[in-house]
C-alpha cells in the first residue's frame, strides 16, 4: 500500500496482477507478479494471454516440456549436474511425469526421510518431468531434494542446455560462469515469451491501441491477486485489524 500510495502521489496509475507465463507462449508453468506504472491517469491494462490451459477461451494450449526440447540440436552436448546414486535408484523406478508418490508404497518412508512429515503434496520430490505438459518453474538447480527437476526418461536433471529451450532462449547465448552459475542466470531470468507480452502491452497502450480482453481469464492459480481486487481485500484486512487494535486497547 505504501508502494502504491507514492507512486500515485507522483502522478502515476499504476496495475498489477500475477501472471503464469504458459499463458503468454512459454513452455513454463512460472507465475510472477508484474507491476507496470504510466506517468498519467490511462492505466496500461492487464497483458493479453496469448495461449489457455486446455485450450480455454479459444485460445491455442500451452506450450509444453516437447515443444521447447524439439528446439535442441541434434548433436546438442548437454552439461548438466548429477544426482548421487542413492537418490539414482528411486528414479530408476519412476517413469515420466511421476514423483515419491509413485514410489511403492514401502519406499516411501524410506526415500523421503523426515520430508515424509512434511505437509502439502511435496510434488517436487523425485520429480521426473511431463512431455506432454509445460514445465515447472525453472529453479537455480535442478536438483534440489524439495524441487528436483529430472528429465522424464533420462537419469539426471535437466541440462543447461534445456533450460535454454524451456526459457526460449536462442542455443547460441553463451552462458559465462560455472555450471551452477549458469542454472541461476538462466534460472533467475524471465522468460522471453513473458517479457515480450509486457513489451508489447506497454508499446500497444502508448500507440493508443485497444487489445483484447477475456473477461474472467485466470491469469493464475490464485485469486485477488490483480491490482483493483488486492487493494480491496488490503483495505479491509487493514481496517479489521485498526477495529481489532482498538477494540484490545480499550479493554
Amino acid at each position: 500500500m505504501f508502494i502504491l500510495r507514492r507512486l500515485r502521489e507522483a502522478g502515476y496509475t499504476v496495475s498489477f496482477e500475477l501472471y503464469n507465463a504458459a499463458n503468454y507462449g512459454a513452455p513454463q508453468i512460472r507465475e510472477r507478479v508484474v507491476v507496470i506504472a504510466y506517468l498519467g491517469k490511462d492505466k496500461i491494462p492487464y497483458l493479453t494471454p496469448t495461449r489457455a490451459d486446455k485450450g480455454a477461451f479459444g485460445l491455442p494450449k500451452w506450450k509444453t516440456l516437447s515443444d521447447a526440447l524439439a528446439n535442441l540440436p541434434e548433436n546438442v552436448v548437454h552439461h548438466h549436474v548429477t544426482f548421487p546414486e542413492e537418490r539414482l535408484r528411486y528414479y530408476r523406478l519412476l517413469t515420466e511425469g511421476q514423483y515419491w508418490k509413485h514410489l511403492p508404497e514401502e519406499m516411501r518412508l524410506e526415500a523421503m526421510g523426515k520430508s515424509f512429515y512434511l505437509g502439502g503434496g511435496k510434488t517436487g520430490f523425485y520429480r521426473r518431468l511431463s512431455f506432454s505438459k509445460p514445465s515447472p518453474t525453472l529453479v537455480t538447480h535442478p536438483a534440489m531434494p524439495a524441487t528436483d527437476l529430472a528429465h522424464p526418461i533420462e537419469e539426471r536433471p535437466l541440462s543447461v542446455e534445456e533450460y535454454k529451450c524451456i526459457q526460449d532462449f536462442p542455443q547460441s547465448w553463451e552462458i559465462r560462469g560455472s555450471l551452477i552459475d549458469q542454472y541461476k542466470q538462466i534460472g533467475n531470468a524471465v522468460p522471453i515469451a513473458l517479457g515480450a507480452a509486457i513489451a508489447k502491452t506497454i508499446l500497444a497502450h502508448m500507440n493508443g491501441e485497444k487489445q483484447k480482453d477475456y473477461v474472467g481469464f485466470p491469469y493464475s492459480r490464485y485469486k485477488i491477486t490483480d491490482d483493483v481486487a488486492w487493494e480491496k481485500a488490503t483495505r479491509k484486512q487493514l481496517k479489521t485489524n485498526d477495529l481489532r487494535q482498538l477494540t484490545l486497547f480499550a479493554m
